[in-house]
């Protein structure tokens, strides 16, 4: 688990490699869908942190809606901007829907509607050791689910940023946003979309200093932090901005934070999800 190399980001952690030990688990092939999410709200009329607060936060290429009079931009991201009535079920804002997107991942959800959604479902999140393992697919330190190049024999196998980002995305992969759950091929465990598209909420707590003080067995960090780890990256990342659409990588949020690239997919303790 976690890598050595020049490419990663120090502060966020992402080594030194170590061996770890894991307990039988069941992880989902793909994201939550919106499909999904549809089912859990008709089952028992859930209200997402989004709708709650009438706001969140979406991309400036993507915003269909009205900005928030104050505060509608986030400092040295000026490309967030805070949408009014931007949900799960308006993606982009009042002016947007998903009834064409039902197989996509869902988005703004933070981690409370991921776990409210896991309580219903009988499953819980992916701890990072758990879900850094699955996105491996039994490939031992390679970059990618795939391998070490990005790009092999010139196709694309994951939804990132093309171009010069915030301002250009020439789409070469073939979308501007979020794409089905199940697109491009799935690693040597059969998941999909674990680099790029979405951005997916682990259990942990966020430290850079995971590697040194979580456990050999089953680690997990239950130290509150104020962040909750995400693992992925979405189709915002570019190897200029954010490269962590590797294996590797880490980010995080906080628990409370909803966008339009982050979604999560689900995990179990050793029964069929």
């Amino acid at each position: 688990m976690g890598t050595d190399g020049t490419e990663g980001y120090l502060e966020d952690g992402e080594g030194p490699v170590r061996s770890i030990r894991l307990s039988p688990f069941k992880i989902a092939p793909c994201t939550v869908t919106n499909a999904d999410f549809l089912r859990f709200v008709f089952a028992t009329g859930y209200v997402t942190d989004a709708e709650r607060y009438g706001w969140s936060f979406v991309f400036e290429a993507h915003v269909a809606g009205e900005p928030l009079e104050d505060g509608s931009y986030v400092r040295d991201t000026p490309w967030w901007i805070a949408v009014k009535n931007a949900n799960w079920a308006q993606p982009e804002g009042g002016n947007s829907n998903i009834d064409d997107r039902m197989d996509h991942p869902v988005v703004h959800v933070t981690w409370f509607d991921a776990k409210a959604f896991c309580r219903w479902s009988g499953t819980r999140l992916p701890t990072e050791a758990e879900w850094e393992c699955s996105a491996r697919g039994g490939l031992e330190q390679c970059r990618y689910p795939w391998g070490d190049e990005i790009y092999p024999g010139g196709e694309h196998h994951c939804n990132i940023w093309q171009g010069d980002f915030p301002t250009h995305n020439t789409m070469e992969d073939g979308f501007a946003s979020t794409a089905p759950v199940d697109t491009f091929q799935a690693n040597g465990y059969g998941l999909y979309n674990v680099s790029g598209n979405v951005w997916e909420w682990c259990e942990d707590w966020f430290s850079p200093d995971y590697h040194q003080v979580t456990e050999v067995v089953d680690p997990l960090n239950r130290v509150p932090s104020g962040s909750r780890s995400m693992r992925g990256g979405s189709f915002l990342c570019h190897h200029t901005y954010c490269n962590r659409y590797r294996v590797a990588a880490r980010s995080s949020n906080t628990p409370e934070s909803s966008t339009n690239h982050t979604g999560f997919r689900v995990a179990a303790d050793g029964q069929v999800i």
